[in-house]
């Protein structure tokens, strides 16, 4: 079930706007194998508002965060950030800019994987009362 979020403010819309456009080669290859829903059916979005982050990339589906890190990534900055999103309910996967640059693939085939193993059906969150539901023979 989606989480509900209150509207983004307009800086932040704006802030995201800027991100899509600038976005590195990283970003870019990532967002080419993930659009128009071809990992898995899966829909995301890039450069989505997760208040009180932007995040690169958004499943809601799936409440997946998938983030990509440069060399300029501060390692207790992105724990605490991965931390905050994960108490929200998100799942977030880090991937590095260079490895993704000279092994796309291989990220994509890593991110199929994960995915893949938490899609087990979750339990209904209102199960049908003892009995009902079964055929009676």
């Amino acid at each position: 079930m989606p989480i509900q979020k209150p509207p983004t403010p307009r800086e932040t819309l704006d802030r995201v706007k800027t991100l899509r456009t600038y976005a590195t080669d990283a970003e870019k290859l990532v967002w080419a194998k993930l659009r128009n829903r071809q990992l898995l059916n899966l829909k995301f979005h890039r450069q989505h508002s997760v208040t009180p982050y932007i995040v690169d990339f958004y499943c809601e589906d799936r409440l997946l965060i998938i983030e990509l890190d440069g060399g300029q990534h501060n390692e207790e900055v992105d724990k605490r950030r991965t931390d905050f999103l994960a108490q929200k309910g998100y799942r977030v996967l880090r991937y590095w800019n260079n490895d993704v640059l000279a092994n796309i693939e291989g990220v994509m085939e890593d991110l199929m994987n994960k995915i893949n193993s938490t899609l087990s059906t979750p339990p209904s969150p209102n199960p049908l009362p003892e009995g009902e539901g079964l055929e009676k023979l």
